[in-house]
């Protein structure tokens, strides 16, 4: 049972919560109204106006956001050594700034240069990588930073409240991004919207870094108003826990061994993801790799006691079960928004919303709901009931079974034609709202409380090493999301019956294979087409750039004149036999570990089999958990 101790080393606790908390609150309300509401609508861009296939931009987003957590660890690193956080969360912040305003960019130029506009979106998503990196893992680490010794009892409140920040925003920002972002003209979607998006985004995160900069020497402080989060050079023993060390210490011996278990891992993860997608051959392993290695590595500084060892030991066992709550909760932005998109009967009261804005119900029903949370775990801690934080993580992961599973009864009997009710998606991000709930504020608080202060940022990087597996591990799973109505309509649209040619029970022609590729419903062998000297990929870029001039035009009353010629976009008798005997394009259900998914319940299974198995396994290893957390709830 954990008591209520008002004096600590003859220092009383205050009462209620530092000013500091409600400017960390203002400034990451305005980061992940950046953050959200550019993801709510990334992958319709990417599909739509790039014209990238689903299972590519699943993949590209898993891995996006993937870097995005994988990055914390070195923000957390150049802050603990050299930087400090509050100057980590500036260059953050200006940075994720400037990666918003080149996706606004990249959507202005794409109608006119497609290329360029992919480049734009590439170094887009790779600036805003960084600047995550660098403004993530330090704004929560300030969060802890705040409380004395004898208030940390206080985090699990503070971070739930923070969260409530994070969910402000994200609410704002799925609002308000795909309101002028995300538009349907006639119910068709206009490509050309989607800058606006961008720009709404950008604009928050200056807002949030103007806010930050403007008030930290004022609020962000300790109690006795020493300002928090400074050079590292300058801070002294008041800075550190009684006994412990203020410098982490790494051998040689121990840093080399680093970069070779980082290649063999490499590697190894290479070997087994294989396939010819950049994102999943390359990113992935780099995630998967250079998160391993960097755990490792900081348990093997020598100056760790056993204490400290088996508390950050819970921090990576925890960690290692948040993977498969966010592969799961992450198909908001990519798969749930297709189907949302693409099979859901989106009306509420007459009004349709917006495929890439029905997830903002999760940020609706945390804001909702954070404050009763942080109450219950108030009052189950006063009468000595409270979970600890590894049981409240395992009950998260439950709840993210549970709501997969409901949702997976109710797509069952949908078919290529039918459409899913949209209260179905409500009732989903309710479930996984109250599964976040009792997981992400609580794992934050987690870290806070049992890191020492010299790995501090760097173990907060760490627990977002499991986000960005877990991200990784979202693209991976969010690719294998099977054909929905809409892809069999298409087809039916170009005279194709998709149907049979997945059922195997017809063999698809080299006209119909292409028809499918320019559908992005087939996949394109980029080797084999090389080998055959068949430039598939040109003639499908050629034949999406006269479609977005057909609109462009459309779009500006002008009448559309086609300056390509007919061999530009289709191939010759000979080269369509080659296209279907040598396989260059292919068309077929996904597979899952050597299953495969045929329809849309055995999509969402693979969900609830994956969180209900982590959150049993998370629930026996509670007891040896609680022994090596000594004492931290």
């Amino acid at each position: 049972m954990e008591n209520n101790i008002d004096f600590v080393e003859g220092t009383q606790a205050k009462k209620g919560h530092p000013k500091g908390l409600w400017v960390l609150f203002g400034t990451e309300m305005w980061e992940r109204f950046n953050f959200y509401g550019m993801r709510a609508i990334l992958t319709l861009f990417l599909v739509n106006s790039l014209m990238m296939k689903e299972e590519d931009a699943s993949l590209l987003y898993g891995g996006f956001l993937g870097l995005c957590y994988l990055t914390p660890m070195l923000g957390g690193f150049i802050a603990d050594r050299f930087l400090g956080n509050r100057n980590c969360i500036m260059i953050g912040g200006f940075m994720m700034a400037a990666g918003q305003a080149l996706l606004f960019f990249s959507a202005t130029v794409f109608p006119s240069n497609l290329g360029l506009a992919n480049t734009l979106m590439w170094t887009a998503l790779g600036v805003i990588v960084f600047g995550n990196g660098f403004f993530k893992p330090n704004i929560s680490s300030m969060v802890g930073s705040l409380y004395p010794k004898q208030e940390k009892s206080k985090l699990d409140t503070a971070f739930t409240i923070f969260y409530m920040g994070i969910n402000l925003g994200a609410f704002l920002g799925q609002t308000i991004c795909p309101i002028v972002g995300d538009v349907k003209v006639g119910g068709v979607q206009n490509v050309f919207a989607f800058k606006w998006g961008f720009l709404a985004a950008s604009i928050a995160m200056l807002i949030g870094t103007m806010v930050f900069y403007f008030l930290k020497n004022k609020y962000v402080v300790t109690p006795e108003g020493k300002p928090l989060g400074g050079l590292p050079s300058k801070n002294d023993d008041s800075d550190y826990e009684e006994g412990e060390a203020q410098k982490a210490v790494f051998s040689k011996m121990n840093l080399l061994l680093s970069v070779v278990v980082f290649v063999a891992l490499f590697f190894t993860f290479r070997y087994l993801l294989d396939g010819d997608n950049f994102i999943k051959t390359m990113i992935y392993p780099i995630i998967y790799s250079a998160g391993i290695t960097l755990a490792l590595l900081i348990i093997s500084d020598k100056s760790l006691t056993k204490v400290e060892l088996q508390r950050i030991l819970v921090i990576y066992i925890v960690a290692f079960f948040i993977i498969f709550f966010w592969a799961a909760f992450e198909q908001a932005g990519s798969s749930l928004t297709f189907i949302a998109s693409n099979q859901t009967d989106r009306h509420i009261f007459g009004w349709e919303m917006p495929a890439s804005m029905v997830q903002v119900f999760n940020g609706v029903f945390v804001f909702a709901f954070a404050l009763p949370f942080s109450i219950l775990w108030d009052k189950l801690r006063a009468k000595g009931r409270e979970p600890i934080s590894p049981a409240k993580q395992a009950i998260g992961l439950l709840l993210i079974a549970v709501s997969y599973f409901i949702i997976a009864y109710n797509v069952k009997d949908l078919g290529n034609s039918g459409l899913l009710a949209v209260k179905w998606l409500i009732l989903l991000y309710l479930i996984q709202t109250f599964a976040e709930l009792c997981l992400s504020p609580i794992g934050l608080s987690l870290v806070g409380k049992l890191s020492p202060k010299r790995f501090s940022s760097l173990l907060f990087g760490v627990f977002f090493l499991s986000n960005a597996a877990g991200y990784a591990l979202s693209g991976s799973l969010g690719s294998i999301l099977p054909p929905t109505g809409d892809k069999f309509q298409a087809a039916q649209s170009v005279n194709v019956d998709l149907g049979s040619i997945l059922d195997k029970k017809k063999v698809a022609n080299g006209e119909e294979l292409f028809a499918l590729a320019k559908l992005n419903i087939a996949s394109v062998d980029a080797k084999k087409a090389k080998a055959n000297h068949i430039d598939i990929a040109k003639k499908i870029k050629t034949a999406a750039e006269i479609k977005t001039e057909r609109e462009l035009a459309a779009k500006k009353k002008l009448p559309f004149v086609d300056k390509h010629q007919v061999s530009d976009t289709t191939f010759t008798a000979a080269e369509y036999n080659t296209i279907r005997d040598k396989q260059l394009i292919t068309v077929s259900y996904p597979t899952f570990v050597g299953f495969t998914i045929h329809g849309l319940f055995e999509f969402f299974m693979v969900f609830v089999v994956l969180t209900g198995v982590a959150s049993l396994i998370l629930f026996l290893l509670i007891p040896t958990l609680k022994k090596m957390m000594h004492g931290v709830r």
